[in-house]
């Protein structure tokens, strides 16, 4: 998939707030934090949960792939495309919750250079890192730190 290279690198933090509430703090300071939460009945919905998350990351990325795209093969987008993101969540044998599978529909506004658009239709999903990533699979590693303070 990769050949290993580290591009770059960010962090950021998920601290509980209460419940199933959790605040995401960025990496940068410009950016605000983010409340994260799970549908009742464990949670209150005070914010999106981890999937509609992981549906918003896809569809940004997909849509700011296409932009980029367009835009390098000269047509102008500066606003107006959007990205419907439907996310379908399914059981699996052992009763576990997963993403099953999840649709992206990108509207493009009126106007759109359609020379540009099918030179970008079979190429601009390859430059979107979440969606490709995704797609491919994404090792995780999991580290449990017991706090000292027991």
């Amino acid at each position: 998939m990769t050949d290993g290279t580290k591009v770059s690198e960010h962090q950021i933090r998920v601290k509980q707030i209460d419940a199933y509430r959790f605040e995401v703090e960025f990496d940068k300071a410009s950016f605000a934090p983010l409340v994260v939460d799970e549908p009742a009945p464990l949670g209150q919905d005070a914010g999106p949960n981890a999937t509609r998350v992981l549906a918003a990351a896809i569809g940004n990325c997909l849509a700011a792939s296409l932009r980029f795209c367009l835009a390098k093969n000269g047509a102008k987008v500066d606003q107006g495309i959007e990205a419907r993101v439907r996310t379908e969540i399914v059981r699996t044998p052992e009763r576990r919750l997963r993403v099953g599978k999840i649709d992206v529909t990108l509207e493009l506004p009126p106007g759109v250079d359609v020379a540009a658009l099918d030179a970008c239709s079979s190429t601009f999903e390859e430059f979107c890192t979440v969606t490709a990533s995704v797609r491919h699979g994404i090792e995780i590693a999991v580290h449990l730190e017991p706090s000292d303070a027991l």
